[in-house]
């Protein structure tokens, strides 16, 4: 990097806030969906359960979309690709937005959902390359701010526009969303933190798959996805605790979520300042406080008071990783941009496995709050392999590799 590069780096670039603004609207496109499900099967003469296709396609081409597209682009600029990516988010946004029927509704989530993973994976390295080595955490925490926003915003948002205008206007304003990301991403993310390394060579298929010879590539994305498993199969069915077992009304469900969604941003912000740090440290207490979090709101359910505290640490603790993991697999990996996809990837196969695990303790009569014990204990693995993975990389230090 020269005298130019450094000097910019070491300010807030801009091009961070493009890759926020990108992050944000991809949030929007995965969260709103859930408020306007009924309206869509409405307009289009579905059932629930079809629509919900619309919300469980998407997560399952986020992972596999994670991958294919980041293997297949792994030769191109990596500015130029997350233009591309943000653009085929328009198209997907679009359909939607325009569809005469399920199907195309559906296959435009499926579009949109394609560069989901791709952009955070590959976004991940280009914003970690517009600060300082010691700053790389928090930069990542600023471009997945846009996701915590979303997650606060995405569900009333949603409701508030379909209910006003339509469930049509809600992906026409996520399209122009779109359309500001591309322009911003195009002008300010600078040229060179795109570059695939110093020396502007390609970075090859078959180089990056050798780095998942590293076993601490998959050690990581391991805990990765049990972090995100117990924390999402705890939060998959956290209104019926809220509403079975903790009492409050179905109407006050929607400021409940905004509380989660409040400590996401904090422990977003709060994670990726403290990976800067310690990173291996940070990521040990962040899932040790998330299944003692989710153990407590077990026991402490039919409290009012401590449910509104637990939401917040829940989301505090759940998110407060989510830096810390993406630069670790990385630097893990050799920074090849397969492995900050790969952990994209990992945490909606944690998802699907969370939401599976806790829908059947539901089902086994166990009761509202098993979904939380459930995911304390999944967490708690994701723990122990966490400490694992810290303890062998102290034996055996990792390159802090430039990406």
């Amino acid at each position: 990097m020269d005298i130019q590069q450094d000097g910019e780096a070491r300010r807030m670039p801009a091009g961070l806030v493009a890759l926020a603004l990108g992050s944000f609207g991809i949030g929007l496109t995965e969260f709103v969906i859930a408020g306007l499900l009924p309206q869509v099967s409405g307009d289009l003469g579905v059932s629930e359960a079809a629509a919900g296709w619309l919300i469980s396609g998407y997560a399952l081409s986020v992972a596999v979309g994670a991958i294919l597209l980041t293997a297949a682009t792994t030769r191109l600029h990596r500015k130029a690709v997350l233009v591309g990516l943000v653009a085929l988010f328009v198209l997907g946004n679009l359909l939607s937005a325009v569809a005469p029927n399920y199907v195309v509704a559906l296959f435009g989530r499926i579009v949109a959902a394609l560069c989901h993973g791709s952009f955070f994976g590959i976004g991940s390295l280009v914003a970690r390359r517009m600060v300082p080595p010691e700053r790389a955490s928090r930069a990542v925490a600023v471009m997945f701010a846009g996701l915590t926003v979303a997650n606060v915003l995405g569900v009333p948002f949603g409701a508030l526009v379909g209910e006003r205008w339509g469930w049509r206007a809600t992906f026409w304003a996520i399209t122009g969303i779109g359309v500001l990301a591309v322009a911003a991403i195009a002008v300010w993310v600078p040229a060179w933190a795109g570059a695939v390394n110093e020396a502007h060579r390609p970075a090859g298929l078959r180089r990056q798959l050798r780095a998942f010879r590293s076993g601490q590539v998959w050690l990581t994305l391991a805990a990765t996805a049990l972090g995100y498993g117990g924390m999402f199969g705890a939060f998959s069915y956290i209104a019926y605790t809220f509403t079975e077992v903790t009492g409050f009304s179905s109407a006050d469900v929607a400021w409940l979520l905004v509380v989660y969604g409040t400590g996401l941003v904090i422990g977003n912000v709060a994670g990726g300042r403290a990976a800067d740090r310690d990173r291996d440290r940070t990521l040990i207490v962040s899932l040790a406080g998330l299944a003692a979090t989710l153990a407590a709101f077990g026991l402490l359910a039919g409290s009012r008071v401590a449910s509104v505290v637990l939401i917040f640490l829940m989301g505090v603790f759940g998110f407060a990783s989510v830096p810390g993991m993406i630069t670790r697999v990385t630097d893990a990996a050799g920074g090849a941009p397969l492995a900050a996809s790969a952990n994209v990837s990992a945490s909606n196969v944690g998802n699907a496995l969370g939401a599976w695990l806790g829908g059947l303790a539901i089902t086994a009569g166990l009761g509202y709050t098993a979904p939380l014990y459930v995911g304390a204990a999944v967490v708690a693995l994701g723990l122990a392999v966490m400490v694992v993975t810290a303890a062998s990389a102290a034996a055996k230090p990792m390159a802090n590799t430039k990406v």
